[in-house]
């Protein structure tokens, strides 16, 4: 299969980024409530991972302060370091967390994310979601503050609204910079920023959406369809409408033609769903799956190693709605 994974301009920013990336919560080491989300994973484990998407062609990381009170932050570093990568050679992403937090918060507590990831510098700092004390204008001021000292490249946000991405936008803007990313819950499964106006601002104002959960919180791998007996092991998730029966009926059409259309490309039919999720909107989206596990990781980083046809983009894009 002829590769096609060239790197992609980051918004309007100088960093070109493969269109799939690692998302890295599950580094988060059972510290704090976030992270028991997930395993705890073995250090060898994590620097696994980390080596088989840099062999793969991913050249960019997504963690977060949430992620452990820092844990993912310093596992990734020291992945990073292991793999012989240094500082300048690959893309990190991180966030700070809003919740009971004042603006001012964002000034106070860059250190410890700058010492959490060190050496790496944080290419693109992101505001985790939109619910602080402090107004969106208030947090995008200081992010400014940052780039201004040198202390973050690029500003990014998180599950932000249409209106409430613009105000980050323009307000940035005031300071002669570009807001690059919003980082949002998107896959085959969830198309809710289609319809509530932010991927159309995101393209219009040249914002990368950076879809986070693309497999649907593992659905869209088919073993769920395949092997029922797995939801009973499936810990918070089993919350979620999409793992009940009438949501599992729903998806069942989709879970059918990505196998079928793995059979054709011969690839899994997670791979199908990513390539979908990097190519519905050109370079527009980009992906952040997740992975416990290295063949996980590879397989998540082989999606970019084709490209669907453009029909069959739009086939799948009309399967669920």
């Amino acid at each position: 299969m002829t590769s096609i994974n060239s790197p992609r301009h980051l918004g309007k920013s100088d960093l070109k980024i493969s269109p799939i990336g690692l998302g890295c919560w599950q580094f988060s080491k059972r510290n704090n409530l976030a992270g028991k989300f997930w395993p705890d994973l073995d250090d060898k484990v994590i620097r696994e991972i980390v080596q088989v998407s840099l062999d793969m062609g991913v050249n960019w990381f997504d963690t977060a302060e949430m992620y452990g009170n820092g844990a993912s932050e310093l596992a990734l570093s020291g992945a990073l370091q292991h793999a012989g990568k240094k500082p300048g050679d690959i893309i990190v992403a991180t966030k700070w967390l809003p919740l009971f937090r004042f603006a001012a918060n964002i000034i106070k507590t860059i250190d410890k994310r700058i010492e959490a990831l060190n050496p790496f510098p944080i290419d693109l700092y992101q505001v985790h979601q939109p619910y602080g004390f402090s107004s969106v204008r208030e947090e995008m001021k200081k992010m400014a503050e940052l780039v201004k000292e040198q202390k973050i490249r690029h500003v990014g946000v998180s599950n932000f609204s249409e209106k409430q991405m613009r105000k980050a936008a323009e307000e940035l803007d005031k300071h002669g910079l570009s807001l690059v990313s919003n980082q949002v819950r998107y896959s085959l499964l969830n198309r809710k920023i289609e319809k509530n106006g932010v991927l159309e601002t995101a393209k219009k104002l040249g914002i990368t959406i950076i879809a986070y959960s693309p497999l649907a919180q593992g659905i869209l791998s088919g073993k769920f369809h395949d092997n029922p007996e797995l939801l009973k092991n499936i810990g918070l998730r089993k919350n979620s409408a999409s793992f009940k029966p009438e949501g599992m009926k729903k998806s069942q059409p989709v879970i059918d033609l990505l196998k079928e259309l793995g059979v054709k490309y011969q690839v899994s039919p997670a791979q199908i769903a990513l390539n979908w999720t990097i190519h519905v909107h050109g370079n527009t989206v980009v992906a952040i799956p997740g992975a416990t596990k290295v063949l996980q990781a590879k397989e998540n980083a082989g999606a970019m190693k084709f490209k669907l046809a453009e029909e069959e983009i739009q086939e799948l894009s009309g399967i669920y709605v």
